[in-house]
């Protein structure tokens, strides 16, 4: 053999090599690269109910999740698990039962987004755990004050970012009988169904759903803030409703539909004397009681007969027609006068 073809098989043989390197280094790198970018939109997006090897928050720690599930459902659940919901998937309608009914909200993540996520959970799968206390990224609150935090929660007291007060979007019991509004869910009992304090201080703080992140992003709560809302949230006064806040609602509309009742009685008397019952009674003073009395002054002569209504309120027009020719207030001659009783 040549020196020729054993330069050509050489070149043949690295070649391939190369190739097989590339075939096993490319993918690695990519997935490695999905991880960093992955880890970063779970910290971001994952972290307020979530964590990976650190115990459960508001939902389960994800450690070794992608072994225990198949990776088409995975993708299916973090993409739309409203979606999956809506159908009724089997796996997804036990997690919610089991996750004391708080839904996993819909993200908005992209097919992308979502292979990173799973790249990322993969890595982490093959780490060995790290201890950390839950809701540790949240940040510890530093005072816990039960009753600023309810003034913080129904607007008594501003938030020092400028945030909104939180009924208004949400109700609670212990906060009166009108409760707050309807736009979020009930937070009645969220202590307990949020995880705990630790779970429901690592939600406040990441803001996971949509509609909390555009109101909290910019105006986020201090760490105070955020620590008396979660004791208000805690606290076990506020579990339980007041048996007497119905009756006091019920008083409220009572009163009001009392005070309403009242003034349109009172409209309508008043309508119904000045608009309806004094035309129609009165003497008109037009037509020919006023044509007659004009007569009379021009004569010289002592007024008498019909001398007007005392009404000096508006006519409708088809009242007034009565007393005038084509249909203004002029005199028509074939009615005869009106006489006073």
């Amino acid at each position: 053999m040549t020196n020729e073809k054993l330069m050509a098989i050489a070149r043949w043989v690295s070649v391939v090599a190369l190739a097989t390197m590339a075939g096993i280094w490319a993918p690695a790198v990519a997935n490695a690269q999905d991880a960093d970018a992955g880890k970063q939109i779970f910290q971001e997006r994952c972290t307020p109910c979530h964590t990976v090897g650190g115990g459960p928050l508001v939902g389960p720690d994800l450690k070794g999740v992608t072994a225990r599930r198949p990776r088409e459902w995975l993708e299916q659940w973090i993409a739309a698990p409203d979606a999956m919901l809506a159908k009724k998937d089997p796996i997804a309608t036990e997690l919610l039962s089991q996750w004391r009914n708080v839904p996993m909200p819909n993200q908005g993540i992209g097919a992308s987004d979502v292979t990173a996520i799973l790249a990322y959970l993969e890595t982490a799968a093959a780490q060995p755990s790290a201890p950390a206390a839950a809701g540790e990224a949240a940040g510890a609150p530093a005072q816990a004050s039960p009753e600023i935090g309810k003034d913080l929660f129904t607007g008594v007291t501003r938030f020092q970012n400028g945030g909104p007060p939180c009924m208004a979007c949400h109700s609670v019991s212990g906060i009166g009988a009108l409760g707050g509004g309807q736009l979020g869910p009930d937070l009645t009992g969220a202590g307990e169904r949020y995880g705990g304090a630790a779970g429901l201080n690592a939600f406040i703080a990441g803001a996971p759903t949509p509609v909390m992140r555009n109101v909290w992003s910019e105006r986020p709560l201090t760490n105070e803030e955020r620590g008396s809302v979660v004791a208000f949230l805690s606290q076990a006064a506020v579990i339980q409703r007041e048996a007497s806040a119905i009756w006091q609602l019920a008083g409220l509309a009572a009163l009001g539909l009392g005070v309403l009742l009242l003034i349109a009685g009172f409209n309508w008397r008043k309508r119904s004397w000045n608009g309806v019952w004094r035309p129609m009674v009165s003497e008109p003073t037009t037509g020919l009681g006023a044509f007659h009395r004009t007569i009379a002054d021009e004569r010289g002569q002592q007024r008498g007969g019909y001398q007007g209504g005392w009404f000096k309120g508006p006519y409708h027009p088809g009242w007034k027609a009565r007393f005038s020719s084509g249909g203004d207030e002029g005199p028509r001659a074939n009615i005869p006068p009106r006489r006073r009783s």
